[in-house]
């Protein structure tokens, strides 16, 4: 009896040939540290999981600000349990701003695909794949994920919350060149400039979570900071 098989336009295969792509795409995902011991092993492990299952090549890049809660420790442990060549630490000395923590990691990437997102949980790994897809579909410089079309959603999120990207890594370069804020509001620039730049720009629903462990990193005066950001923002665009 004939082994069965799995039909070329069954749901299953062409999950497998969309996400994947060409053999020779890497994504590079930068996830910048501080006071994230707790989620750091879980949210790295749901990244090995959802690249891993859907067959993308992946190195993730760790940029912790002198954490003093032992975030380091832990990122180095998690170096040595999924190799060097997964998980690289790029550690700096001390908390200098989100923008310069993704200038910094962009230094170590070499992925031709750049994916920035937060390591607090509020943003399921899970979605990725539907980035890559959505990139691949409409050959987007840009994918952003909103919770404002499609079946996107919210728990216990704010305006203050960061939003995962997917970046062509040659426009991330351009962007980073033009941008001048280097605190929260350094993404919210970024997708300003994309504009102004005519990048296109993709979209895909996803539903944000409130941190898991731990407290917000963005204090009183970084309140303040991104308030006098978005308004230097408005004024020079």
């Amino acid at each position: 009896m004939a082994s069965k098989r799995t039909k070329p336009n069954s749901p299953r295969s062409l999950k497998q040939t969309e996400v994947r792509g060409p053999a020779q795409d890497k994504y590079s995902v930068l996830l910048p540290t501080y006071n994230e011991r707790e989620n750091l092993p879980l949210i790295v492990w749901l990244l090995v999981k959802s690249f891993s299952d859907s067959g993308i090549n992946y190195e993730i890049i760790i940029i912790d600000d002198g954490s003093p809660d032992g975030t380091r420790d832990v990122a180095e442990q998690l170096e040595k349990i999924y190799g060097s060549d997964k998980i690289l630490l790029r550690p700096r000395e001390k908390k200098l701003g989100l923008g310069t923590a993704y200038i910094h990691g962009m230094k170590h990437a070499t992925g031709n695909y750049i994916i920035i997102m937060d390591a607090d949980l509020s943003h399921h790994p899970k979605f990725i794949p539907e980035f890559i897809r959505k990139q691949k579909e409409g050959n987007f410089d840009i994918v952003s994920g909103t919770r404002y079309k499609g079946n996107g959603g919210v728990y216990g999120w704010d305006l203050k919350r960061k939003i995962i990207r997917l970046y062509r890594k040659e426009v991330l370069q351009k962007l980073i060149e033009n941008c001048v804020s280097k605190g929260y509001v350094f993404q919210m620039e970024m997708i300003v400039r994309a504009r102004q730049l005519n990048y296109t720009i993709g979209e895909v629903p996803i539903s944000f979570v409130d941190r898991v462990y731990g407290e917000s990193k963005l204090g009183g005066n970084e309140v303040v900071s991104f308030l006098k950001g978005l308004l230097t923002l408005f004024a020079t665009t």
